[in-house]
């Protein structure tokens, strides 16, 4: 799927409205939305314990917090762009905090021009880290078969004393004649014999 044809879901977390008004009238709406605005941390962990985001705009400083802690903590997520806005005055040093953990940071008054610019480099960010969440779930899913099929063929080994390659190739065989998977055979050996 192109870039261009993602929806991002945004979560803003600020307490200044005039901000608030003024990026959201920037994002539109057919590539932002649901864009859903809180304004402070303990509001911002409840919703992101309710929903997913692909995007956190965090706008500094927040009632309950500067804002730093929680763009840390939310870009060690997998897959959440986090894109942190401080007066121009702390960029240097917010950006020293969190540059080492992939939060985006934009110091303040930002043209319009930079917020666009930094929320699609959060969109292209985001396209990776779902494409890598993607290879980390079939390698996992992969190992998660080997495991399954060497602990069947380890039982194949104690009870019918087989050798390695003899349960291997069983195994095999038996998935091909029955047309299932390697690792559904193995599943149905385990269950049988434990």
């Amino acid at each position: 799927m192109g870039l261009r044809e993602q929806v991002y879901s945004v979560l803003l977390v600020s307490n200044a409205e005039k901000f608030n008004n003024s990026l959201i009238s920037a994002l539109p709406e057919k590539k932002y939305s649901p864009i859903k605005i809180v304004a402070g941390v303990g509001s911002a962990k409840r919703e992101l314990l309710e929903r997913g985001y692909d995007i956190v705009i965090i706008n500094t400083p927040l009632p309950d917090d500067y804002g730093t802690r929680l763009a840390i903590d939310l870009s060690s997520e997998i897959g959440l762009g986090v894109l942190i806005f401080v007066k121009s005055e702390n960029f240097s040093e917010v950006y020293d905090q969190v540059t080492d953990y992939g939060v985006l940071t934009v110091s303040k008054p930002a043209s319009g021009q930079i917020v666009l610019q930094s929320l699609l480099l959060l969109c292209a960010t985001r396209e990776r880290l779902r494409r890598m969440e993607q290879k980390t779930a079939s390698i996992e899913e992969k190992m998660e078969e080997i495991r399954t099929v060497n602990r069947a063929k380890w039982i194949l080994i104690d009870s019918l004393k087989m050798n390695e390659n003899e349960a291997h190739r069983y195994i095999e065989r038996q998935a091909m004649n029955r047309c299932l998977t390697k690792r559904q055979i193995a599943e149905e050996i385990i269950k049988q014999y434990k």
